[in-house]
């Protein structure tokens, strides 16, 4: 056992003991946040427009404040990109994340002082949480790698701006960079067949313990690096590789190929990242409910997924939350993201801690019909009844069709891409059909009647 992990499991000791306090007392730490943000920004021009000081609990916080989207906020951004203070939060922001999405191409989502702490954090907590749960610190005794974007960063507006996963490159704290490879020019390379190539020769002959990253990124990785070395499986190349964290996409259309891949079991930590904030992680090996971060600088409102394109939808703070129930996330940090639906859907697996599934995206979200299907239940019915049929998957889209042939009823169309088709078409659907029928009553209910 090397220094660094003898000495990380007293501190993982006392941040997983901090973890567990927070995770008691989530609901009064929320409302605390909501008015201490208030506060703090009743004076920027977001906080006079909206009457932050006449805001006195949840109900006038609702009735001040509405929900918007990127493109909703964005006349307050604007004037912070062209080098305007104590717009949305008092100062000017540290970065902006820039990323992509709405109808202009770039979003720029500010990052403060105060909001760094949230990304960099929520990370090192999972990974500290895992090590006092396992009692194994040994991923300090070697490499750890964390495959990101680039870490060079321009500027708008005076603001130093680029990818967040580059800008978290900067803000890595000293007592992990020292395991960190690749080196900082690698990370630099933009073009991603040479960066993967050069992530390969820095890492190849290292004793790798950890492996960070989303996974289409990894599985590129793992592919390339056993082309590389001629080897079978990635434990063979780094058998001491035991521990893979990731995010920013599902994870299930990727397990059977990334484990294939490494050869063995091995475990894995779950993270909820978004460039919005570091929003949930998972806490416990044997289960997959992701712990929210509540006591990290974001105050969260959820929406009834049924009801995010209603004009005026129920908005809800962490207390008055169900079990079961898909909603929309809302954000309002200490960024100055104020009201900002980031486009995720969730689905609360516990309220004793707050525990949480992503379930998709609001516009992987179908209801022509009322049937309210989410992407989470399009991907687990065509996945689990893929696994029956022994058949591999490549790609899949579902689109409702709502003019269907005279005499016809509404439906889904399925566009399939399949590695190795089944070969019973027919049998395939309708189990697919019925995996549906399971999993969402709304869906069943409009079958049953034909409709």
């Amino acid at each position: 056992m090397g220094f660094k992990s003898w000495a990380a499991k007293p501190f993982a000791h006392y941040i997983s003991s901090q973890i567990r306090k927070w995770s008691v007392t989530a609901v009064q730490d929320q409302l605390n946040i909501m008015n201490a943000h208030i506060q703090a920004a009743k004076l920027t021009d977001f906080g006079m427009d909206h009457k932050f000081s006449e805001i006195k609990d949840y109900e006038t916080f609702k009735r001040n404040i509405p929900i918007r989207d990127y493109e909703g906020l964005r006349s307050y951004v604007d004037p912070i990109t062209e080098g305007k203070s104590d717009v949305l939060w008092p100062g000017k922001p540290t970065y902006f994340a820039k990323t992509s999405g709405t109808t202009s191409g770039v979003k720029y989502i500010p990052l403060t002082k105060g909001s760094m702490p949230n990304h960099i954090n929520g990370a090192r907590n999972a990974l500290l949480n895992y090590i006092s749960e396992t009692g194994d610190g040994s991923v300090f005794d070697g490499k750890v790698i964390f495959l990101s974007g680039s870490p060079e960063l321009s500027e708008k507006g005076g603001i130093a701006t680029g990818r967040l996963s580059g800008i978290v490159n900067h803000e890595i704290p000293s007592w992990i960079r020292g395991n960190q490879v690749p080196s900082y020019e690698t990370n630099c390379i933009d073009d991603w067949e040479e960066k993967l190539e050069k992530v390969i020769d820095e890492t190849i002959d290292k004793d790798m313990r950890l492996i960070g990253g989303i996974p289409p990124w990894v599985q590129m990785y793992y592919e390339r690096l056993l082309e590389r070395t001629g080897k079978k499986t990635v434990k063979e190349v780094f058998p001491n590789y035991s521990l893979f964290m990731y995010g920013g996409v599902n994870y299930e259309p990727y397990r059977a190929k990334l484990e294939e891949l490494v050869g063995e079991k091995i475990d894995s930590i779950e993270m909820y990242p978004a460039s919005e904030g570091f929003i949930a992680f998972q806490d416990k090996q044997d289960d997959k409910g992701l712990l929210l971060n509540s006591k990290s600088g974001i105050f969260y409102e959820f929406i009834p997924a049924g009801e995010v394109f209603n004009e005026n939808p129920t908005r809800l703070h962490l207390g008055q939350v169900e079990v079961g129930v898909d909603y929309a996330i809302i954000i309002n940090n200490n960024a100055g993201l104020w009201g900002y639906n980031i486009g995720d859907l969730v689905r609360f697996v516990s309220l004793d801690p707050y525990k949480l599934l992503v379930t998709g995206r609001i516009k992987h979200f179908i209801s022509a019909f009322g049937e309210h299907v989410i992407g989470k239940e399009v991907e687990n019915a065509l996945l689990e009844t893929a696994k029956e049929y022994d058949v591999s998957i490549i790609e899949f889209t579902v689109a409702p069709q709502v003019n269907p042939p005279e005499g016809g009823t509404p439906y889904h169309e399925w566009f399939v891409e399949f590695g190795n088709p089944p070969s019973d078409m027919k049998a395939f659907s309708e189990d697919v059909d019925n995996k549906m029928r399971e999993q969402n009553i709304y869906y069943d209910d409009l079958i049953s009647g034909a409709i």
